[in-house]
C-alpha cells in the first residue's frame, strides 16, 4: 500500500514516538527486575547497617620479662664450722668463676652474672652448694673424715656381697664406699652413655640395672661415694684402639703387662679425653669423689719392649701425669666432685718419679686426695729403719703418711691412704687380722690422714677390726 504524502512525512515522528513508548517499556520491565532481584542485596546491607559490630578485645599485653639480675662481685670467708678457724685453700666456685681463700679464708669472686648458686668445699670437709643472696657470705664447713672399704667390678654387681659390704657401714665406723666404675680391665658396670666406652665395648658382662637406686640407697645411708676409675690400664680400650695403645716393638701389638692385661699410652691427650668423660658421667650418677687408679706408667711386664708416642723420660713422664689430672680438675670442676689420686706406697720415700711419673710434689696441686697404697707387704724392700715392713705395720703407715704430708704443704690437699686387710704375699704368708689392721689404722690418724680404705681383692673385710658405729645421743623430750 501507498501512503499518501503526508503519511510519510509523519514516519519520522511515529518512528519516535515508538522509540519512546519502546524505551519506556524496556524502562518497566528493568524497573521490575530490580524490584523483585535487589531486595536480598538491599536488606542485607540494611542489616549489616543496623546490626551492632562486636567491639574488638583489647590486644593482649605480654608480661614483661624479668631483668636479669646484675652482676655481683661475691667475697666472704669459709670457716670450720666446729671452731670457726679460717680455712685456707678452699675452693669456691660460681658459673665458670673458681677462686680459692687466702691465709684468712677470705676470697673474692666476680663478676658473678646470670646464676647465683655457689659451690664451696675443700679437702677433708664436706662440700656445701647454696644460693647467693647477698655479696657477702660467711660460709661454715663441716669436718669429713672418710673411712671406706672396696667393691670390685664383680664384687658391686653381687648382691650378696654387696649388701655384706653396706651391712657394715650400718654397725660400724666405715661410712663409705669405693666403687669399681672403671675396673682393672677397662669394664663399667652400669648402663654407659659414653660413645667412646659404647664402641669400644667397655660395657661388661656386670651390669646394676638400677645403679641409680643403688646411688640413691648409698645417699639415703649416709655413704661417701668414690668412683674408681682405673686410668691407663685399659684391656678393652687398648684392644679396640691400637692406635692409643702402648706398643710391643717385638710384635707391633698391644703391649701386656705380667697380668696379660694391655696398656693404653698415658702420653696421648685422646686417652685423657676418654677416662674423663667416663669420670663426668660418674659424677653426674652422684659420686661424691673421683678416684683415679693406675694413674702412672707400668711397672712390671717387658717395660724395655714398650713403646709410646713419646720418649719414655722422667721429663715426659712427670709432664704427663701431672698434665693429665690437671686436665682432669678442670674438666671436673663444674661438678662439684673431689679428686684423687693413687699412688705407690714408696713415692713417699723416693725424690724421683719411681719411674712411673709419680712425684708427690707435682700431683699435689691438682687433686685434692693423695691415696698412697700403703700396705706392708708392697714394700718389699722395706723402709728406712724397718727392713721386714710386715712386723711393722703401724710404723710403716705412719712414716709413709707423714712424709707424704710433708712434701704436700704447698699444695691443699690431704691424705686418705690404702691400707692392707688381706694376707700377705711378699714375705711370710702371715694373715693381716686384727692387730694388723688396727696397728696401720693408728699410723694413718697420728699421722694426720683424713681417713683410710680397706683393700681385699675378695670383699672379705675383717669386721673385728672396725670400731662399732658411735651411739648418736637422744636430744631430751624426743
Amino acid at each position: 500500500m501507498i501512503l499518501p504524502a503526508s503519511t510519510e512525512r509523519a514516519r519520522p515522528r511515529l518512528l519516535m514516538c515508538g522509540a519512546v513508548a519502546l524505551g519506556i517499556v524496556v524502562a518497566v520491565a528493568l524497573a521490575g527486575s530490580l524490584l523483585f532481584s535487589a531486595p536480598t542485596r538491599l536488606q542485607a546491607s540494611q542489616l549489616e547497617q543496623a546490626a551492632p559490630r562486636p567491639t574488638p578485645a583489647p590486644a593482649a599485653t605480654a608480661a614483661p620479662a624479668p631483668a636479669p639480675a646484675p652482676p655481683v662481685t661475691l667475697s666472704g670467708r669459709v670457716v670450720d664450722s666446729g671452731r670457726a678457724t679460717p680455712l685456707r685453700g678452699a675452693t669456691v666456685r660460681a658459673g665458670d668463676l673458681e677462686t680459692r681463700t687466702d691465709e684468712e679464708g677470705r676470697f673474692s669472686l666476680g663478676p658473678v652474672v646470670g646464676d647465683r648458686s655457689v659451690l664451696v668445699k675443700m679437702p677433708g670437709y664436706e662440700r656445701r652448694r647454696l644460693t647467693l643472696e647477698g655479696v657477702e657470705l660467711t660460709v661454715a664447713l663441716k669436718p669429713q673424715v672418710v673411712k671406706a672399704a672396696y667393691l670390685t667390678y664383680y664384687g658391686v654387681g653381687d648382691r650378696g656381697i654387696r649388701d655384706r659390704v653396706l651391712e657394715l657401714t650400718n654397725r660400724t665406723e666405715l661410712n663409705g664406699v669405693v666403687i669399681d666404675v672403671k675396673g682393672d680391665r677397662g669394664l663399667i658396670p652400669y648402663r654407659t652413655g659414653v660413645p667412646a666406652a659404647l664402641a669400644a665395648g667397655a660395657q661388661g658382662p656386670v651390669i646394676i640395672k638400677d645403679f641409680d637406686g643403688l646411688m640413691a640407697d648409698l645417699k639415703a645411708r649416709g655413704i661417701y661415694a668414690i668412683a674408681r676409675i682405673v686410668a691407663f690400664k685399659d684391656n678393652v680400650l687398648a684392644a679396640h684402639r691400637r692406635d692409643l695403645a702402648v706398643i710391643d716393638t717385638r710384635t707391633g701389638k698391644p703391649w701386656m703387662d705380667r697380668e696379660k692385661l694391655a696398656w693404653v699410652d698415658p702420653t696421648r691427650e685422646e686417652v685423657w679425653d676418654y677416662l674423663i668423660a667416663v669420670a663426668k658421667e660418674a659424677a653426674d650418677k652422684g659420686f661424691d669423689e673421683i678416684q683415679f687408679d693406675y694413674v702412672r706408667f707400668p711397672t712390671d711386664g717387658r717395660l724395655s719392649a714398650a713403646r709410646y708416642s713419646r720418649p719414655n723420660t722422667q721429663a715426659v713422664r712427670l709432664e704427663t701425669i701431672a698434665g693429665f689430672l690437671a686436665k682432669a680438675r678442670r674438666e671436673l670442676g663444674p661438678t662439684g666432685v673431689f679428686l684423687a689420686a693413687d699412688v705407690f706406697g714408696y713415692t713417699a720415700f723416693n725424690e724421683n718419679d719411681t719411674d712411673i711419673g709419680q712425684r708427690i710434689e707435682e700431683l699435689a696441686p691438682h687433686v685434692d686426695y693423695i691415696s698412697p697404697m700403703v700396705y706392708p707387704s708392697g714394700y718389699h724392700r722395706g723402709i728406712p729403719g724397718f727392713r721386714n715392713p710386715v712386723e711393722h705395720p703401724y710404723e710403716v703407715v705412719r712414716e709413709s703418711v707423714r712424709l707424704i704430708r710433708k712434701r704436700s704443704t704447698h699444695a691443699t690437699v690431704q691424705i686418705r691412704p690404702w691400707i692392707q686387710d688381706f694376707r700377705d704375699y711378699a714375705f711370710d704368708r702371715r694373715i693381716f687380722g686384727v692387730r694388723e689392721i688396727r696397728a696401720q689404722m693408728r699410723g694413718a690418724d697420728e699421722a694426720g690422714a683424713a681417713g683410710w680404705m680397706l683393700w681385699n681383692p675378695r670383699n672379705d673385710y675383717t669386721a673385728e677390726a672396725l670400731r662399732p658405729k658411735p651411739v648418736v645421743a637422744r636430744k631430751s623430750g624426743s
